[in-house]
């Protein structure tokens, strides 16, 4: 594997790994607060998630995935773009992470994976950034031939579909 190709890959696991990791601990119980008394009963336990206490901590984690992704299929300012919204979404992370501290009664060890989970997307944005001149982006069969449209550019598929129409396939308009 090529250097430019191992840095992307290398690149894009850490984005995906972190951000799994944000969406996991996200999900988890980071406090217990007792509920009001019923009329006359006993006060019950409410489980609260990160994703009550900061909702937009999961958003962030599948923004960042989807940027993993993306950081694939892109390549040029379009890459650079999708680099820094992959820094905004770990910076947001982290600052969820942060904010989900201050609550009275966290249990700290949840907030501070997502903190430390944090650490790879936004690393992997930035670097993205930086390094991505040289990384390979998908291949040109995935593009679209500029130009003409019509069963002279289509797959084989487009061929059957013409034949099925009636129309020959091979005859040039």
């Amino acid at each position: 594997m090529s250097r430019p190709r191992r840095e992307l890959t290398v690149t894009v696991l850490a984005c995906a790994v972190g951000a799994a990791v944000v969406l996991l601990a996200a999900g988890r119980t980071w406090r217990e607060r007792a509920a009001g008394p019923a009329l006359a009963g006993p006060s019950r336990q409410i489980a609260e998630t990160g994703r009550d206490l900061v909702p937009w901590l999961p958003a962030l984690a599948l923004a960042a995935l989807a940027g993993a992704g993306a950081l694939l299929a892109t390549r040029g300012a379009a890459r650079v773009a999708v680099a820094v919204l992959v820094v905004l979404a770990g910076a947001g992370m982290a600052a969820g992470a942060g904010y989900g501290l201050t609550f009275d009664g966290v249990r700290p060890g949840w907030p501070l994976l997502c903190a430390i989970a944090a650490i790879p997307v936004l690393s992997a944005g930035a670097y993205a950034a930086v390094r991505q001149g040289n990384w390979p982006g998908m291949g040109t069969r995935y593009e679209r031939m500029g130009g003409t449209t019509g069963p002279e550019t289509a797959t084989g598929t487009g061929m059957w579909d013409a034949l099925d129409r009636g129309e020959d396939p091979t005859e040039r308009r």
